[in-house]
This record gives C-alpha cells, sequence and structure tokens, in this order.
C-alpha cells in the first residue's frame, strides 16, 4: 500500500500495483532523462504546463524504480497503465507535489 507521508503514490502497471517513490537516486535519473540541470528546473519544466508525454513517462518511470521496480523506459513504455494516460499524468503530478512539498 502506498503512503503518501512517505511520498508514495500507487499504480497499476501490466494488472500489478506498484509504488513509486522519488529518491534521490530517482530523481537523479530524472534530471538525465529530461537533460535538466538541477531540480529547481525540473520542477519548473512541470509546473510551466508545457509537459510531454516522454516527459511524464520519465516521471512515472523514475517513480517506480525509486519504488523497487527494474523496468526502464522502454519497458514502461510498452506495459499497459491502468487507467491510461489520463491516470499515468495524474499519478506523475502527485508523485512530484508529494516529493517536493513543505515538512509538516
Amino acid at each position: 500500500m502506498a503512503n503518501p507521508w512517505a511520498g508514495e503514490v500507487a499504480l497499476e502497471l501490466n494488472g500489478e500495483r506498484r509504488v513509486m517513490k522519488l529518491t534521490l537516486g530517482a530523481l537523479a535519473e530524472l534530471e538525465s532523462w529530461l537533460k535538466v540541470d538541477n531540480l529547481p528546473d525540473l520542477v519548473e519544466r512541470f509546473e510551466s504546463g508545457g509537459m510531454k508525454s516522454r516527459d511524464v513517462l520519465a516521471l512515472v518511470c523514475a517513480g517506480l524504480r525509486g519504488g523497487g521496480w527494474s523496468g526502464d523506459l522502454t519497458d514502461l513504455a510498452k506495459a499497459e497503465i491502468g487507467g491510461g494516460p489520463l491516470e499515468a499524468t495524474r499519478a506523475a503530478a502527485l508523485l512530484l507535489a508529494l516529493a517536493f512539498r513543505p515538512p509538516q
């Protein structure tokens, strides 16, 4: 079960429930995949409204890898996401919001 207080978001992947989390390692991979230089630029990319489907794919993949999944972008591109692109986008946005929310 995903724990939002720990920055976790659930997503169904190929019929299996997975937990996503943006760990520091996952964020480093995401920066590399999206070719951004730092975390503020990464967040700005998603907040600017110019997000592309490949950005969502990379964010979901980074979150899945942070949650322990061993697949990569190619595996995710071929996977069936429960709820389709809309659910993937919703989950990606929530994942990013939870990762960068101020401490409570």
